[in-house]
């Protein structure tokens, strides 16, 4: 069973997410928030797996939100759940965490389903998130940049990570401990001025389709 918690001003969207979620046997509704400052003191006595925030609230905003949660719930999995289509919003939300980012015309199965993506663990981030996240990188891509600032192991473990690898399977690849893997997993994240794993995966799996596109 996921657990979901869900903050939005809107209580006719509240209402309605929640009974598209609740429709769902594998998912249950365990708290709702309107503002950032309610879901702040509620989520962590709710402990949800996933937290399903709004873009905009009427006293900050869902990116900060999800930056906050994330920095006392490391474990909690955000889905960002917005009207706005804006691609700074977009690459805010990757940056401080967020696992998905969908807008709210998203059929009601689909949110279904990205909640549960999100909730496993998954990455669900919205195509465009992911490619003004790599145009950052990109840009940023000189010689003291993110990118040419790996070494060729790193960029193996980038590689391995957008595989889907977990630290054991990439441990047994790369003939290393497993403690070792994930200490050079928080390394490279860090190099790369990321914070999720899944970050890190649809990274590789955007450097890895420029490569095919290029051979």
């Amino acid at each position: 069973m996921i657990k979901v918690f869900l903050v939005d001003d809107h209580e006719v969207v509240r209402r309605g997410v929640a009974d598209l979620l609740e429709a769902d046997p594998e998912l249950t509704v365990v708290g709702e928030a309107p503002t950032a400052a309610q879901a702040l003191a509620r989520i962590p006595a709710a402990q949800p797996d996933v937290a399903v925030l709004d873009v905009r609230l009427p006293d900050g905003n869902g990116i900060e939100l999800c930056r906050d949660l994330r920095s006392k719930l490391p474990d909690l999995n955000v889905l960002m759940l917005t009207s706005y289509t804006d691609e700074e919003a977009m690459l805010n939300a990757i940056l401080a965490g967020a696992g998905g980012y969908v807008i709210k015309d998203i059929q009601g199965l689909q949110l279904v389903s990205a909640v549960r993506e999100v909730g496993s663990g998954r990455s669900l981030l919205d195509n465009r998130a992911a490619a003004t996240l790599m145009a950052k990188l990109r840009a940023d891509s000189t010689d003291a940049g993110p990118l040419a600032a790996l070494s060729a192991r790193e960029r193996t473990l980038l590689d391995l990570i957008g595989e889907g690898l977990t630290n054991r399977q990439i441990s047994e690849r790369m003939f290393l401990a497993e403690k070792t893997v994930k200490n050079y997993v928080s390394r490279l994240l860090t190099k790369l001025g990321l914070e999720r794993r899944t970050q890190a995966a649809v990274l590789a799996a955007k450097l890895h389709d420029k490569r095919e596109g290029q051979e």
